[in-house]
């Protein structure tokens, strides 16, 4: 299977895991796309959906999928989204495409997070694909030699504003063996507003596209 076909397959498998009558938390990025697309296939059997990002809740809205608030919503009984890399203790990173925050958010009031990526995301250590952190604006200088002093090395995200209007530094030159330490100690920087490690609420499931197949990994 090329790698589009392993994004579509787990797509299509994600929907298994859709509650009949509920709103269903939705990612961004390219797997998260082909989600969207097999949710409009069963439109009829939900209420709607939160969008993690504008550009998630206009492919909702082309689909004429409801797009809720999230902040008139009481219950989310799942959220789907991809990942820029995920261990098998389903801890990630994410945020290539800058929703990281919102992501963070519908992620938080899901009850259950189910991952969906290719097998080219699944690694043994986080890091290699830069570490994404969206920051104030006029944090950025004071955050990124900070950030240094943690021993990595950040780059400004050019040309790019978050959906919150901020602004997105990409954290290169990182092993990060305790993700949820270093999550932790880069949100209680001043300035940032989070960063893309999903590992203090990490995914419930993965749903993993491989040459043989979707793969499922639950802890």
């Amino acid at each position: 299977m090329t790698q589009d076909e392993q994004k579509r397959a787990v797509a299509a498998a994600a929907i298994q895991h859709v509650p009949t009558g509920c709103i269903v938390g939705v990612g961004t990025g390219s797997t998260a796309n082909y989600f969207i697309d097999e949710l409009a296939k069963i439109k009829h059997k939900i209420e709607g959906a939160v969008a993690s990002s504008e550009a998630s809740a206009q492919r909702l809205k082309s689909h004429n999928i409801e797009v809720h608030d999230l902040n008139n919503v009481s219950d989310l009984p799942v959220y789907v989204d991809g990942a820029d890399e995920i261990t098998e203790n389903l801890h990630m990173v994410k945020g290539g495409g800058g929703a990281l925050t919102r992501e963070k958010i519908v992620a938080a009031v899901a009850r259950k997070f189910i991952c969906i990526t290719d097998q080219s995301k699944l690694v043994n250590v986080l890091g290699n694909f830069p570490l994404p952190i969206e920051v104030i604006p006029m944090a950025r200088s004071y955050i990124a030699r900070e950030i240094v002093l943690l021993g990595g090395q950040p780059a400004l995200r050019h040309g790019f504003t978050t959906d919150n209007g901020n602004i997105i530094l990409d954290v290169h030159g990182l092993q990060i063996m305790n993700p949820v330490e270093l999550e932790t100690t880069l949100n209680q920087i001043t300035g940032v507003v989070t960063n893309g490690l999903f590992a203090c609420r990490g995914a419930n499931t993965l749903l993993l596209g491989t040459d043989e197949g979707v793969r499922e990994m639950t802890i």
